[in-house]
């Protein structure tokens, strides 16, 4: 029993080497893919796929490709080189040019209050009625009865019974004699020194406008500009004032809206100091409770600037044109209270009321510097006599 149980074990273990045998050699032949025995299997690795089988028509046109793009090659091989493309320049920033304009084309309706009288006086003789109608001529354009006076008196004198061509000629003469005189018209600026130029008027007259033009003038020639908003008293001023300083390239020095101008004025003095600033263009209130309040407010900023020996070089005070015979009034009471050196007129292109220019030089003495005759930066010019003499009496 013992022997028939040992060979039945013996015959189990060697069909199970056999079994064992058979298995291994079956797995080596069917994938040689499988992992061996205590690896991890590679989940990551795609499993093999077997390149397409290209067509004869595929195979073709890939050799056609090949054959266009290598004689490509060989074309852009052989020609040759392009040259370097330049650099394309900067672009400059555009020059600002300031054309001035002709007192001529710009005073039409003064030159339609007196065109008309003159018109008329010629081919007539010259009688007491030529001087009337003359005098009225001269008082509609707000010339004033003082100066009117004393022109048509001086032009009395040397026609001596002449034609009425020569009445016109004398009056241009007289008028240019009025104006011109002794008077200095330049804008003081001394190059190495503070300067100051002050802005007075009232409200509405254009002061504002009038200093954003200015400082655009002033930088287009090389000097650098600060602005002092020192009107703290006028809702939007120093907004106002601060586009203009965008517009031009200038600086601008501004304080709260109701403080203390004269803080304002002090601040700029010192921020031109720092900043090598050669000319500060100060805008002042035109309207406070009080006239009295104005003035001495308007003083005061004087003594601050004056702190500074020789840096205040202009007082100009800013007339409305337009407002003729008033503005002969505004411009006394100003002259009184700050010393003004000079005047600008504005508006004058929209008025029948030039005159006002020949009343504020012989009534105060005091020289108009400059006359806004339009809205553009250039429309602000210098005043020239002569000029305006031909531009009212010359056809």
């Amino acid at each position: 029993m013992i022997a028939v149980v040992i060979v039945i074990v013996v015959a189990v273990l060697v069909l199970a080497g056999v079994v064992v045998a058979f298995t291994r050699t079956g797995i080596g032949r069917g994938s040689r893919s499988r992992e061996l025995p205590g690896e991890a299997p590679d989940l990551t690795r795609p499993p093999a796929v077997p390149p397409p089988t290209k067509t004869p028509e595929a195979a073709a046109r890939e050799a056609e490709e090949i054959a266009q793009l290598e004689e490509a090659l060989r074309r852009e091989a052989a020609a040759p080189a392009a040259p370097p493309e330049a650099e394309a320049p900067e672009a400059e920033a555009p020059e600002v040019v300031l054309e001035k304009p002709r007192l001529r084309d710009r005073l039409g309706r003064t030159r339609s209050a007196l065109s008309g009288y003159l018109r008329e006086m010629r081919g007539h003789k010259v009688d007491a009625d030529t001087w009337d109608e003359l005098e009225e001529a001269l008082l509609l354009a707000d010339v004033g009865v003082a100066t009117t006076q004393r022109l048509l008196d001086a032009v009395r004198q040397r026609v001596n019974g002449s034609g009425p061509d020569n009445v016109v000629e004398e009056l241009r003469a007289e008028v240019v004699a009025v104006l011109d005189g002794d008077s200095d018209r330049s804008f003081h600026l001394t190059p190495g020194e503070p300067n100051v130029w002050m802005f007075v008027g009232v409200n509405g007259v254009g002061k504002t406008t009038t200093i954003g033009k200015l400082a655009a003038q002033e930088t287009a020639q090389g000097h650098r500009v600060l602005l002092a908003a020192a009107d703290t008293f006028r809702a939007a001023a120093a907004e106002q004032l601060a586009l203009w300083a965008e517009r031009t390239g200038g600086e601008i020095v501004r304080g709260q809206e109701g403080a203390d101008p004269g803080s304002v004025v002090f601040d700029a003095m010192s921020a031109a100091a720092s900043r090598g600033a050669d000319l500060v263009l100060v805008d002042t209130a035109g309207r406070l409770h009080t006239k009295v309040n104005l003035m001495e407010e308007l003083k005061k900023l004087r003594r601050i600037v004056d702190r500074t020996e020789g840096a205040l070089k202009e007082v100009l005070l800013v007339i409305d044109a337009s407002t003729g015979q008033n503005g002969l009034v505004q411009a006394r009471e100003f002259a009184d209270a700050v010393d003004v050196t000079g005047i600008v007129l504005t508006k004058l292109d929209g008025t029948a009321k030039g005159g006002i220019v020949l009343a504020i030089q012989h009534e105060l003495g005091l020289p108009v510097k400059a006359v806004g005759v339009g809205e553009g930066v250039g429309d602000l010019v210098a005043f020239d006599p002569v000029e305006f003499a031909d531009a009212l009496f010359n056809d």
